[in-house]
């Protein structure tokens, strides 16, 4: 139940998604007596728009996200193993086409080769089912068939296949790892799904060193410049929002101990 709730609550608390609706809401009162409201509404979603677009405010807040953990450093050695998250393949589309159809999130999942040749005695687990309210085939499985393709061994990489979200990426990867006192495992995502993902983690008790990939923003020289599209700004607007939230579901749920994770 939490799962469909969960998925469901996403899709109306993006503001892309609550701009659009609100834009349709007044065209459609425009035929109406209250018409008058209608052009209100459908004013205001359209300056929400333009702004939120075009303006640079997704990439600021979105940096907040992205710089809350610094870049890995290989300078401790080798760790006992890394978790790579899912989120780097759409196991629907990969279904539909007989092919691995990758996301925009595929760093998660193109620095595994690299993670074997330097630490070849490190594990290396991938958690990822498939996130979609229907279900289907898990996006581990995917993950094997181009791994595979890439030149790692069968059997050199653990997957878990049965996790929805990240609360159980968390969950069913630290069954997988159980790691014992004394180990180090390195946690990898996108740069931006750090601080939701260490929520988690921290929360099932599987203590992770962060590895953030998957950047999104160059540096601050940008930073406050326009975006180049509408869909690019609204893009960073929906991404920030879904996290935020989300952290702040897990704070009120009980599935984190603290709202906004950062650094030890």
């Amino acid at each position: 139940m939490y799962f469909i709730l969960s998925k469901t609550f996403a899709f109306f608390t993006n503001p892309s998604n609550l701009l659009i609706m609100l834009a349709m809401v007044g065209t459609g009162l425009l035929f109406t007596r209250s018409a008058r409201l209608g052009r209100g509404l459908l004013v205001a979603s359209m300056v929400a728009i333009a702004v939120l677009g075009l303006s640079p405010i997704g990439k600021i807040l979105h940096s907040v996200l992205e710089d809350r953990f610094p870049a890995w450093s290989a300078a401790r050695g080798a760790p006992t193993g890394f978790v790579i998250l899912g989120g780097s393949i759409d196991p629907f589309v990969s279904k539909q086409h007989g092919e691995v159809a990758l996301t925009d999130s595929i760093e998660r999942l193109a620095i595994v080769p690299d993670l074997i040749r330097r630490y070849p005695a490190a594990r290396i687990i991938f958690s990822g089912g498939n996130g979609t309210l229907l279900g289907g085939e898990s996006e581990a499985m995917y993950a094997a068939k181009l791994l595979e393709g890439f030149g790692v061994a069968p059997g050199r990489v653990e997957f878990e296949d049965q996790s929805r979200n990240t609360l159980e990426n968390a969950q069913l990867a630290k069954l997988i790892a159980a790691p014992k006192p004394g180990e180090r495992w390195v946690l990898v995502t996108s740069a931006y799904h750090m601080p939701r993902a260490m929520a988690a983690f921290r929360n099932a008790d599987f203590d992770v060193e962060a590895y953030p990939v998957d950047w999104q923003l160059a540096d601050q020289t940008n930073l406050y410049l326009p975006m180049h599209s509408f869909i690019e700004g609204l893009g960073f607007i929906d991404r920030l929002t879904r996290e935020f939230i989300g952290l702040l579901i897990y704070r009120l749920s009980g599935h984190s101990r603290e709202f906004f994770p950062g650094p030890h």
